[in-house]
């Protein structure tokens, strides 16, 4: 009798200390957690407001309305990998034209930090021409003949600068808003993060590359890091299916596909219920986007539906990868709600190291890869109605020297600039923005900004307001932060280029 009290009190000893470990907690509670994790995701959008627990379980990209009134309602971001150069494109300086071949300035060089330039190199003279263009007069060089018709919808911000002169860390801080490997999320995550997607049936944030190569920063420039794995970026291809293995497998019908996602939704809700993991809620939604994307994401991605005209306004070729195509992908998918388009294109890096990289050779061939698809891409949204709710931003992850290309000391064959980030321009369309505007500038020959400096958590600052977010208040908690793209350091709006 007294070994079988014993045994009782032993059980119930360990019950009593079972009910207060986090294995008890997740097991006896998870229907619980699932609520609160969904209705987290229901009300993201809004920092620490309080939770709605009345409110129906959703989707985690369900269409959520922004902090406050939007100007924007998706972006398209055109990111050109490698650095082009301003001094090329947008920044006319005649002065720098005096200086070609003089030796650089010591004052340029003391104390600073290069990728390659060494010893002392000479400066370099502008490699375009510069003209005036529209009615807000803006300098454009004579690169971008076809960009020229829609100077007037451009607004330009010639004062960026960055604090990281490598091309990785520099996009994953363009990108990121952290130039470290997993440091942060991608700015097309915290925008699906806060507004979800106006289409169920395709990813919120989707990712075409073009230019051969993917860009030094790697699959990280998409990534969703801390957020949910539901917000990072889906890269689609411009030929084949759009996503690897979208089509089913010899033999399998889209009915019995179904009865295998059904049989292994049920499998992961008895997991939920067993361990609460939040991103096994996740793996439920993308499988259920996965299917849904059979037909959605092949009729968005089938540039055969374009009529001719369009296809050769764009000048696009159904069935290759490239530039062209995916900005005529981009206004397809905007106009079907995907909320955050991003375009990379490889080949910027204009170092004049071998012809392909040659500001006098190769850099000309990328500016003909992408201009005639961009003014068509404006010129496209702009008729449609949808340039003024849609904001295009185009620009790289930093600008060149006003110097040449100097490695070991000596001239290179080609011509060519070394990485700068002290200066550089990138220009946004639409959504808010000020049309035939500049902000910023540089000195006489575009090395150092002299008005109106603008850091890389402003800009991020200044997309989320146009969405209908403060940065301040769209956050994660992850490892004790509240975590933001604009980061810890202070960030501001450029209101100065608001319309």
């Amino acid at each position: 009798m007294k070994d079988r009290e014993s045994q009782l009190i032993r059980e119930l000893e360990t019950q009593r200390l079972e009910a207060q470990t986090r294995r008890h907690f997740l097991r006896t509670c998870a229907t619980g957690m699932g609520a609160m994790f969904l209705s987290t995701m229901a009300n993201r959008a809004f920092g620490s407001a309080e939770l709605d627990f009345t409110r129906p379980a959703v989707s985690p990209l369900a269409a959520l309305p922004p902090q406050f009134a939007a100007k924007a309602r998706r972006v398209i971001y055109l990111h050109m990998a490698g650095g082009p150069s301003q001094l090329e494109l947008f920044e006319h300086k005649p002065d720098l034209e005096k200086l070609n071949g003089q030796d650089c300035p010591q004052s340029f060089l003391a104390g600073k930090r290069f990728a390659f330039i060494t010893g002392t190199p000479k400066m370099l003279g502008p490699q375009a021409q510069f003209h005036q263009a529209g009615k807000s007069g803006t300098w454009l060089s004579d690169r971008l003949p076809h960009l020229e018709r829609c100077v007037d919808d451009l607004c330009f911000i010639r004062s960026m600068r960055t604090d990281q002169f490598n091309h990785a860390p520099a996009q994953l801080l363009m990108q990121t808003g952290s130039p470290r490997l997993g440091g942060g999320a991608s700015l097309g995550s915290w925008v699906t993060y806060g507004l979800g997607t106006e289409n169920q049936n395709l990813p919120g944030f989707i990712v075409l590359v073009s230019g051969g190569k993917t860009p030094d920063g790697g699959k990280s420039l998409w990534s969703s890091n801390f957020l949910p794995s539901v917000y990072q970026g889906v890269q689609c291809r411009a030929k084949g299916d759009p996503v690897l293995y979208l089509s089913n497998p010899a033999g399998v019908s889209r009915g019995l596909r179904r009865e295998v996602l059904d049989a292994i939704e049920e499998a992961d809700r008895q997991e939920h219920a067993a361990l609460g993991d939040p991103e096994t809620l996740t793996r439920i939604a993308q499988y259920e986007m996965a299917f849904r994307m059979q037909i959605s994401a092949s009729d968005a991605m089938d540039l055969r539906q374009e009529p001719p005209e369009m296809h050769a306004k764009y000048g696009t070729e159904v069935g290759k990868e490239s530039f062209a195509n995916n900005c005529l992908l981009a206004r397809r998918l905007a106009e079907r709600g995907v909320r955050f388009i991003q375009l990379y294109h490889w080949g910027w890096d204009s170092h004049g190291s071998t012809e392909s990289e040659a500001l006098n050779l190769g850099f000309h061939a990328q500016c003909r890869q992408v201009d005639q698809p961009i003014a068509a891409l404006l010129e496209d949204l702009k008729g449609r109605g949808m340039l003024e709710d849609t904001l295009v931003v185009w620009g790289g992850e930093f600008g060149r020297t006003p110097m040449q290309e100097n490695r070991g000391g000596q001239a290179n064959k080609f011509i060519g600039r070394d990485h700068h980030p002290g200066a550089f321009t990138i220009w946004m369309a639409g959504g808010g923005v000020k049309p035939g505007f500049g902000y910023g500038e540089t000195d006489a020959v575009g090395y150092d900004i002299v008005e109106n400096p603008v850091e890389v958590r402003d800009l991020h600052a200044t997309i989320l307001h146009q969405l209908g977010f403060d940065h301040r208040k769209l956050n994660f908690r992850f490892q004790g932060l509240d975590q933001k793209i604009t980061g810890v350091k202070p960030a501001k709006v450029i209101r100065d280029v608001l319309a």
